[in-house]
């Protein structure tokens, strides 16, 4: 019987878990892409706790300055996402994560919130 698209991904996100953990010194920076948002998360797995969450819904009222004439492409809001993550990281004390893709490419809306993450000052 043939895999969905769904179960292939969470397949390969059990083997990204398997070798990608977050402590304390180093958290694991999570994302998850739907087809329409965006969710990044912060994750302390020694202490099982979530200690940033942000999606790309909070992006609207923060970054209208960013937002040029045409409209903003699900990738461009991305990356806006990721530096903006990346600087409550910061303000946090969070300066070192580990990346955890999520079962997803590392293409398109997910290379661009590393890359704006990045931007903003986060190493990984």
């Amino acid at each position: 019987m043939k895999a969905t698209k769904q179960a292939m991904r969470i397949r390969r996100h059990r083997r990204v878990r398997g070798k990608v953990r977050g402590s304390k010194g180093c958290l694991r920076f999570s994302v998850f892409r739907s087809n329409k948002h965006i969710f990044l998360q912060l994750i302390d797995d020694d202490a099982k706790k979530t200690v940033l969450g942000v999606g790309d819904f909070e992006k609207a009222g923060k970054k209208k300055e960013e937002k040029s004439a045409k409209k903003m492409t699900k990738t461009d809001a991305a990356r806006v996402l990721g530096k903006t993550f990346a600087e409550m990281a910061i303000q946090k004390g969070v300066k070192k994560v580990v990346f955890d893709r999520g079962g997803f490419a590392y293409h398109g809306r997910i290379k661009a919130v590393a890359e704006g993450a990045r931007e903003g000052g986060l190493a990984f």
